[in-house]
C-alpha cells in the first residue's frame, strides 16, 4: 500500500455527459472516493486539469498570445480545485488548495514543506495553477509536485484505458499498448502526459 500518492484527475472527467463546466454528482463522486482514500490512511495530493472549463490551445491557434492562453488555464484548475474542496469539505474530508499563483484570500500560496505538513496532518492537498508557468501542462505539474512532495506514486486518472496508438476518442481504430517502455514512448512520440 501507498503512503502518500499524487492523484491527477482530467478536468474532463469534472464535466460528466454536459461536454463543459462541473457535474455536482460526479464531483461528489470523487470526492468520496478520495474521502475513501483518506479514512485508508493514505496521504493524498490532487492537481486537477482545467480543460473542461478553458482549452487554451484552440485559441492560441486562432490567435490568442499563449502566455495569455495558458494564464487563463491555470485559473481554471483553481475553479475546479476550488470546487473539489467545497466537495472534500461537505464530504467531511479536511482539504486545502494551494496555488502556484498568489491568489490572496482564494487559496494558500504553494510551498512544499507547508504541503508535506497538511499531508502528514491528514489533510487533502489541492495544487492548482500549475507549475504557474506557461507552456506546462498539468501533467508535468502533477509529476513535478509529486517529486517534490516525496510521494510514493502519480496515479493518473483520464477519459481514457490506457496509451494507445492514436488518440481514441479522435480515432476509433487506435490500439491500446499492453506493455510499452520509456524509450517506446519517446520514440514514438506517444502523447501520454
Amino acid at each position: 500500500a501507498y503512503q502518500r500518492i499524487l492523484l491527477k484527475l482530467s478536468g474532463e472527467a469534472l464535466q460528466g455527459e454536459e461536454g463543459f463546466g462541473i457535474d455536482a454528482t460526479i464531483l461528489d463522486r470523487m470526492a468520496q472516493e478520495i474521502k475513501e482514500l483518506v479514512e485508508l490512511g493514505v496521504q493524498v495530493g490532487v492537481v486537477i486539469g482545467g480543460g473542461n472549463l478553458f482549452r487554451g490551445a484552440g485559441l492560441a491557434e486562432a490567435g490568442m498570445n499563449r502566455v495569455v492562453g495558458d494564464h487563463m488555464g491555470m485559473l481554471a484548475t483553481v475553479m475546479n480545485g476550488l470546487a473539489m474542496r467545497d466537495a472534500l469539505h461537505r464530504a467531511y474530508v479536511n482539504a486545502r488548495v494551494m496555488s502556484a499563483i498568489p491568489l490572496k484570500g482564494v487559496c494558500d500560496d504553494y510551498n512544499w514543506a507547508d504541503a508535506i505538513s497538511q499531508l502528514r496532518q491528514g489533510r487533502v492537498v489541492i495544487f492548482s495553477a500549475g507549475t504557474g508557468n506557461p507552456f506546462f501542462t498539468t501533467d508535468s505539474a502533477a509529476c513535478l509536485r509529486g517529486i517534490e512532495i516525496e510521494a510514493d506514486i502519480v496515479l493518473k486518472a483520464t477519459k481514457v484505458d490506457g496509451v494507445f496508438t492514436a488518440d481514441p476518442v479522435a480515432n476509433p481504430e487506435a490500439e491500446l499498448y499492453h506493455t510499452l517502455s520509456y524509450n517506446s514512448i519517446l520514440e514514438k512520440e506517444l502523447k501520454v502526459m
